[in-house]
C-alpha cells in the first residue's frame, strides 16, 4: 500500500528541509545538485550532475533510500554499495521516523552516503 497524500506532503516538507541544508550554492547547481523522489513506500535521495559525454543530459547518482514499513511504523535505511545494489545501513538499519533517517544520512558517520 502506498503512502497517503497526508504522509507524502509531510515527507516532502521534511525532505525539502534536508535538501535546503545540503544543496550546493545556487551558482553551482547546474553542475551539481541534489534531488529526491517518493515512490510507493520509499524516498530516494540522489545527486544530479551533467553527463560527461552529453552535457545537455543529466545523470542521477543514488545517495540513500528509506522505505516505510507500515506494520511496524519504522523506516528502513539503505545505501548503495559499489555493486550498485541497495544494502541496509547496518549501523542504523531501522529508524522511527523519516527525520531520524535523514539525520543519519546527513551525519554520514561512516562515509556511505556522501563519501
Amino acid at each position: 500500500m502506498a503512502l497517503s497524500e497526508f504522509e507524502i506532503r509531510r515527507i516532502e516538507q521534511v525532505v525539502e528541509g534536508f535538501l535546503a541544508r545540503r544543496r550546493p550554492p545556487a551558482q553551482l547547481r547546474d553542475r551539481l545538485d541534489l534531488g529526491y523522489r517518493i515512490e510507493g513506500q520509499g524516498v530516494e535521495l540522489f545527486e544530479i550532475r551533467p553527463s560527461p559525454r552529453d552535457p545537455g543530459r543529466t545523470i542521477e547518482t543514488p545517495i540513500a533510500k528509506a522505505t516505510y514499513v507500515k506494520r511496524t511504523g519504522t523506516w528502513k535505511l539503505y545505501w548503495q554499495r559499489a555493486d550498485l545494489k541497495w544494502h541496509r545501513y547496518e549501523p542504523n538499519p531501522e529508524l522511527d521516523s523519516i527525520e531520524a533517517a535523514l539525520r543519519v544520512v546527513e551525519a554520514d558517520d561512516h562515509g556511505c552516503f556522501f563519501g
